[in-house]
């Protein structure tokens, strides 16, 4: 398949298509070992990412591919790069390609399995596996997930390392296994290790054979992967450099040196299947199964440390036919259906095939709003809190909610919610203190699943409890809540979660520079971006309770109905006053404000004045200062509108739709229609944000009209909010001097 791709197809463009061959024949046996006789229909998968040629080649001789796939790797339409859950035709588990990740998400999936199993009854028992590569283990998120206390106890989890002791760039320096080892170990793992095969375990039983395990044991793997390269006398004299006495003895009459020290575990089938049955064995705690392997095992560039994206020539592949006795007219055929391994193919086929799995919330309907009512000024953050616990009291939808946090969930506003649903355990925990404002029940009934402070961790659990209608039969309305600016720490698992089509909402709170005395470091600036920019995923920021209330609800229905992905709010912690929107309600009417809310903006406030006319656009907690600028505006004759706008995604989104329609029709362009709606007049905009300036300057384009940007372009520091808005320009003098600006231009 990687061969075709590289040699056969007429890319035009002169760009490597590459394949990763080397790294696809290291984890062969092991895959072997799962499909062909290790899992049931109900296991559950996530291949390394180079080795996705070996996983669409089982499935096709499972007969799960069509052959028009095996010459498309790596071409539009056709087999991805990396396993992908939503690209690729095959049915794949977990997505990989950030490199970590897709080692971590089984972990994850299993979590959600233990809650799904504790809430809604057991599910047929499976197996959640990993194939990961070891210099994979170079990555912190790893380490992270491991000792994570929410991890602990999963004897359904196993991970097979595909420990050829190579990366991209070089040979792993050093012997890592002990470390390695220790570490899994320390984190309450089962470690087992499938280091040697046949040939060198019946050595090893040999008079004096001993002393050539320990050589092998103790040899640096720099040393080791050397040998590759080399036979003969050569390889005979580099073997036995710095080799104890002993060694040159024993293997002074084995001909067939280079067989002999290369027959490694990975490659063995009979001592893989030994491996993954003992871990089965482990009930109580996860398993890692480090599989020494050969990187291009069986292949002409096996052990080359620069084979990482090596590609064999045309005479390596006719050479490679030859030996395993294909030619050019059958090398696509699967086994003969009658053969022995036709008939394992068959019988494998119909073990692992599956029921179709239902994504959606199947009579839940979530209520349009909570009714959420303040006399008061009340923080979103606030507000999204109460209506977690409303949510928390409707029969229908209650059962279905879930939250988790990163160590943050009563400094968010989960205690509430807490406090009625209490925290998910495995097993009931005695509370040793009194808590009058958090009731941390820790129970098999709990719904918020606490995590430590590892917002990585966080992004995987969401997005496993995000899938967890294919991968544990049940769907949910997952809930997480970071502080703001740590989405950035986390960023990598978030667009993993998403990238594999998970759904679930994510509150960044607080954000902004509004959370003024906690500094710079605790300030977010650039988080709107990446909720506007992220695919599959929808930037939500209403600066109002009762907007939150329509839009947090709209996203748990999108949710339970299998809609759309991701919805990311963006929260703070300042309380507003919250008659402004009230007002906009009762001159607007329930309805049309409650479908332009959803849309993405509404007009908050307009100045009845004859004067030129100048927009305010604002999302979030800077509301306030929008309002103050615009009546004063209005007391110099200016007819100024204010915007609150609630999606800045959404409204992004309708602009782009319409774009990408006059581009492909060669048709002028219209204004969409919540755009027509917001801003139904042409004037000069001024936008005004608690981040960087950038994220709405785009609105003076899809207008036509001059827009004057404010917001955060610069580290913040402590202060109260007046400070901090002083400082970057979002007090009302400074909005209205942008509104003049606009205007003369």
């Amino acid at each position: 398949m990687v061969d075709a791709a590289n040699r056969e197809r007429e890319t035009g463009d002169g760009v490597k298509v590459g394949g990763h061959q080397a790294s696809s024949a290291s984890l062969t046996s092991v895959m072997t070992a799962l499909y062909f006789h290790h899992l049931t229909a109900a296991d559950k998968v996530s291949v390394k990412p180079h080795a996705s040629p070996v996983f669409h080649a089982i499935q096709y001789l499972l007969g799960n591919l069509d052959r028009s796939y095996l010459t498309t790797l790596r071409q539009r339409g056709g087999l991805q790069s990396y396993p992908s859950r939503t690209k690729d035709p095959d049915e794949v588990d977990f997505s990989t390609g950030s490199v970590g990740l897709g080692a971590a998400a089984p972990l994850f999936a299993a979590v959600t399995r233990r809650y799904v199993d504790a809430h809604f009854g057991e599910r047929p028992g499976s197996r959640f596996v990993a194939l990961i590569g070891d210099a994979e283990l170079d990555e912190g998120n790893i380490w992270e997930a491991i000792v994570d206390p929410a991890t602990t106890g999963l004897g359904n989890v196993m991970w097979v390392v595909d420990f050829n002791r190579q990366s991209l760039d070089r040979v792993v320096p050093g012997i890592q296994i002990d470390k390695w080892r220790g570490q899994f170990e320390a984190a309450g793992w089962h470690v087992a290790e499938v280091k040697y095969g046949r040939k060198l375990q019946a050595a090893f039983a040999q008079p004096g054979g001993e002393v050539l395990r320990t050589w092998l044991d103790a040899m640096p793997n720099e040393q080791y992967q050397s040998l590759f390269a080399l036979a003969g006398d050569e390889l005979r004299e580099r073997f036995l450099d710095g080799a104890p006495a002993g060694v040159a003895e024993f293997i002074a009459g084995v001909e067939d040196l280079y067989g002999l020290v290369t027959d490694l575990g990975g490659h063995d089938i009979a001592s893989l299947v030994d491996a993954f049955e003992a871990a089965d064995a482990e009930k109580d705690r996860p398993s890692v199964v480090f599989a020494y392997t050969v990187k291009g095992w069986g292949l002409p560039l096996a052990g080359n440390p620069r084979n990482h994206s090596g590609l064999l020539t045309g005479d390596q592949i006719t050479a490679l036919r030859g030996e395993l006795g294909l030619g050019e007219h059958d090398e696509w055929d699967r086994f003969d259906p009658a053969s022995a391994a036709g008939i394992l193919c068959n019988t494998r086929r119909e073990v692992l095939a599956r029921a179709p799995r239902e994504a959606r919330l199947t009579g839940v309907t979530v209520p349009a709003s909570t009714g959420l009512r303040s006399a008061k000024p009340m923080s979103t953050q606030e507000g999204f809190g109460r209506i977690l616990v409303d949510l928390s009291r409707d029969p229908a939808v209650a059962p279905y909610l879930v939250t988790t946090a990163p160590d943050v969930a009563t400094s968010t506003n989960l205690a509430g919610f807490i406090n009625r649903t209490g925290v998910f355990s495995p097993e009931q925990r005695r509370a040793w203190s009194a808590d009058p404002l958090v009731k941390w029940a820790e129970g098999p009934t709990g719904q918020h699943i606490e995590l430590g402070i590892s917002e990585m961790n966080l992004f995987l659990l969401l997005g496993q409890l995000g899938l967890s209608w294919d991968l544990s039969g049940q769907p949910l309305l997952p809930v997480g809540t970071v502080y703001d600016p740590f989405v950035c720490r986390g960023l990598d698992a978030f667009i993993y979660s998403v990238y594999s089509g998970s759904r679930f909402v994510i509150a960044g709170t607080p954000s902004g520079v509004t959370l003024a005395p906690e500094g710079g470091a605790h300030q977010s600036t650039i988080t709107p971006s990446i909720g506007l920019e992220l695919p599959n995923t929808t930037l939500i920021e209403p600066a109002y309770a009762g907007a939150l209330d329509w839009l947090l609800c709209d996203s748990f229905a999108k949710i339970a109905a299998a809609e759309d992905g991701a919805y990311y709010f963006r929260l703070s912690t300042r309380p507003i006053d919250q008659a402004p929107f009230a007002a906009a309600k009762e001159r607007a009417g329930e309805a049309v404000l409650r479908r332009q809310v959803l849309a993405g903006a509404y007009q908050l406030w307009s100045a009845d004045v004859a004067g030129p006319a100048v927009y305010l656009a604002a999302s979030g907690a800077v509301l306030p200062e929008t309002l103050a600028a615009a009546r004063e505006l209005a007391e110099e004759g200016i007819q100024a509108h204010v915007v609150d706008v609630t999606s800045l995604d959404r409204l992004y989104s309708a602009w782009q739709r319409t774009l990408r329609q006059g581009v492909r029709t060669a048709t002028t362009p219209s204004v969409p229609g919540a755009l027509r709606a917001a801003f139904p007049v042409k004037a000069p905009i001024v936008t005004v944000h608690d981040g960087a300036s950038h994220a709405m300057a785009w609105l003076g384009s899809a207008l036509g009209v001059p827009c004057v940007p404010l917001g955060v372009d610069v580290f913040g520091q402590s202060g109260n909010v007046q400070d901090l808005y002083e400082l970057h320009d979002l007090m009302p003098g400074s909005i209205v001097n942008a509104a003049l600006a606009a205007l003369s231009l």
